[in-house]
């Protein structure tokens, strides 16, 4: 089973979005480690907290529902998919 996950820094005021396979916890605590090297957008600051989770059909899914979003450049369009579970199943239908 596969997630897209959505994050956000109230330090950078800054979503960052993510697919995992494993468990969420040991990857946001992983952001918030800066484990992924210092030079990464994440290991900046250590406030991420969860703001979405997606369950996903599997890995491929989620890594196309992953460049959609990613595609929008839209920090709107991820608050409304936050807010909006009707968006939230028109993405997942379109990147089955």
């Amino acid at each position: 089973m596969a997630w897209l996950y959505i994050i956000y820094s109230e330090q950078l005021n800054k979503f960052y979005v993510g697919i995992i396979q494993e468990s969420l916890e040991i990857r946001l605590n992983a952001h918030n480690q800066g484990k992924y090297g210092k030079g990464k957008f994440t290991a900046t600051v250590n406030d991420w907290e969860i703001k979405l989770t997606i369950q996903c059909d599997d890995y491929a899914h989620a890594t196309r529902l992953e460049k959609k979003i990613k595609r929008m450049k839209s920090r709107t369009y991820i608050e409304n998919l936050m807010k909006y579970k009707e968006l939230r199943e028109k993405i997942l239908n379109q990147t089955r």
